[in-house]
């Protein structure tokens, strides 16, 4: 079966006058139709810079890269942006505070030709868990968890068959990090959607994805099934730091480190 992503040999570079930074260096991964697959590490390792250049947004890049047996170039067709779309970390930042719910949402429908824009709209509220009376608020009258939920709704109204989700919960309060995971969990079910989730948060990882990669400095250092994930199974001393960090501050290994 054709994979819906796939990445072989892609290597993402920065300018910054003359200097080039490889932020990814020639890493290749596949993912499946309906899979949930992880791109974890710390920050800088280059796991959102992946996410922007398989989305389209960094153009910069080398190697292969493949939606849905599709050969990608660094500028994109609108038709491939109603095929994949994505949610940003800041659910804030990601809407335009001048800007409606029903705006927000309705601007991508008008980009791309839908007709009954205001039915596909309280759909989209509906399908994320927002009922009608916010369709015409502005984001400094939602809360975090809120906005998110509009991001989402955002990027589902087009009817995408990939999401990409660059730390969809770390920008929230942890009371509704759950919810948000629950709600794009039911979503991957109810639309038969394919997901790429970059995280630092492994447990937010084991909660929702098949398969991991860890990155570290730009390369991927270890594959993981999440079954290995949730038995603490690593190979690379790195992942087993990551594990270890996951757990919360272990006295013990920190008068080890002092020692």
């Amino acid at each position: 079966m054709t994979p819906a992503i796939a990445a072989r040999d892609l290597t993402v570079t920065f300018h910054a006058g003359r200097h080039v930074v490889q932020a990814v260096k020639g890493i290749s991964f596949e993912v499946a139709e309906g899979e949930v697959f992880g791109l974890v590490g710390e920050s800088g390792s280059g796991k959102s810079t992946v996410l922007r250049a398989l989305s389209g947004l960094h153009a910069h890049w080398t190697g292969r890269m493949e939606i849905s047996g599709q050969p990608q170039r660094p500028r994109r067709s609108k038709a491939f942006h109603k095929q994949l779309q994505m949610v940003f970390q800041d659910p804030f930042s990601s809407l335009h505070p001048l800007h409606t719910v029903d705006r927000a949402l309705s601007l991508p429908l008008s980009i791309h030709g839908f007709a009954d824009a205001g039915a596909r709209v309280e759909r989209a509220l509906r399908d994320v868990g927002l009922d009608r009376s916010f369709r015409f608020r502005y984001p400094h009258q939602l809360s975090g968890g809120q906005r998110q939920r509009v991001a989402i709704a955002r990027a589902i109204i087009l009817e995408p068959k990939i999401l990409l989700l660059d730390e969809p919960t770390s920008a929230l309060d942890v009371s509704v990090q759950a919810e948000i995971l629950n709600l794009l969990r039911r979503l991957k079910d109810e639309l038969g959607l394919t997901m790429m989730l970059v995280s630092h948060n492994l447990a937010v990882v084991a909660h929702m994805c098949d398969r991991l990669a860890v990155m570290r400095h730009g390369e991927i250092v270890e594959r993981l099934k999440v079954e290995s994930l949730h038995r603490g199974e690593a190979e690379q001393a790195y992942t087993r730091q990551l594990l270890t960090a996951a757990k919360g501050y272990n006295r013990e290994l920190a008068n080890q480190l002092l020692d």
